[in-house]
């Protein structure tokens, strides 16, 4: 008996370290949930910021952090406006697509234009509009 309490009492710190870990990890989840989340949230506000991958990098860590912070995220209307139709059917409303487009082909434009004497850098922001139109334009199916 007496080697037993011994080894049980042995494995406490590392069952108790394992448990901070497990803490630690899951509020770093949070945090940068939150964080992306927030800057999601500005993105509606402002132009120049995209809403939707700040939202899918939340939904990404909250879906990480904890099953209540999850079921929180879910039920915001930003997730319900933007992500919730892609995520349930894998597929997105012409108006949807339009709000992600719109914005970003407005942003990009401003970035081509200001490389003007940056020959590889209008090439590879001309790449991220044409993987974008591509992406929403033919992999994304749009709902009717």
């Amino acid at each position: 008996m007496n080697e037993q309490t011994a080894q049980i009492e042995q494995n406490f710190p590392i069952e108790q370290a394992k448990q901070e870990n497990f803490r630690l990890r899951h509020g770093l989840w949070a945090a940068g949930g939150f964080l992306f989340f927030a800057l999601g949230m500005a993105g509606v506000v402002l132009p120049i910021l995209p809403t939707t991958p700040f939202i899918l990098v939340a939904a990404f860590c909250f879906a990480r952090s904890s099953d209540r912070l999850n079921g929180w995220f879910k039920g915001t209307k930003v997730y319900k406006m933007v992500l919730e139709g892609y995520m349930t059917k894998r597929s997105m409303t012409l108006r949807s697509k339009l709000t992600i487009l719109v914005p970003v082909t407005a942003l990009l434009a401003v970035s081509f234009a200001m490389m003007s004497n940056v020959p590889v850098g209008r090439a590879i922001v001309a790449a991220v509009w044409v993987g974008h139109i591509v992406y929403f334009g033919f992999v994304v199916k749009t709902e009717r």
